[in-house]
């Protein structure tokens, strides 16, 4: 029972903050605008943490290595606490298998945000396009939206290249993101 709380905790505080920092890190990356409720609450969750690395971790070819580090480690803290609640002794624990782990980890969840602005962004192109969310959106999927849209053509007025985009995502973490996580999990 003591197991079952310590994995919810785990489930629930760490792993979702690792995804806000890989998510700011994407953001930033992609040039999103963050001058909406979801980049001000990604900032104001984070800055108390990627501010103090930024002093220790520069900027690398103009991304924000701080956020995409400390991703890492959380998600590294994250796995070697779910790790070690089921069982894994921490002494002689494989520092590179937890690493790739994270790593694939955070490939994984990069998948899934992208999955989620897409379905984010077409519930909001029903409901109301010209919320303050939806520049955010579109800059986030823009990049990956763009070449499905000159292979797929419209059907009628409907754009199925999110449908198309849902579906190599998902492929990519099946396959892929799969075979990587069976190779990483194997180095422990």
């Amino acid at each position: 029972m003591l197991n079952e709380a310590l994995l919810f905790l785990l489930d629930i505080l760490l792993q979702p903050f690792a995804a806000i920092l890989l998510l700011r890190f994407h953001l930033q990356w992609l040039r999103a605008p963050l001058h909406n409720p979801i980049g001000e609450f990604i900032m104001v969750l984070t800055d108390f943490l990627v501010l103090r690395a930024r002093r220790f971790v520069p900027a690398m070819r103009g991304l924000d290595s701080a956020s995409l580090l400390l991703a890492l480690l959380v998600e590294m803290f994250y796995l070697a606490g779910f790790l070690w609640v089921q069982g894994l002794p921490l002494h002689g624990f494989p520092m590179v298998g937890l690493v790739a782990l994270a790593a694939v980890k955070l490939l994984k969840i990069s998948l899934y945000l992208l999955m989620a602005a897409v379905f984010a962004q077409a519930i909001l192109s029903w409901i109301n396009p010209y919320s303050s969310v939806a520049p955010l959106l579109s800059t986030a999927t823009r990049r990956f939206m763009q070449p499905l849209r000159r292979i797929v053509p419209l059907l009628g007025s409907v754009d199925l290249s999110p449908l198309l985009l849902f579906i190599i995502c998902q492929l990519i973490v099946i396959v892929p993101i799969g075979a990587l996580e069976r190779l990483a999990s194997g180095l422990f």
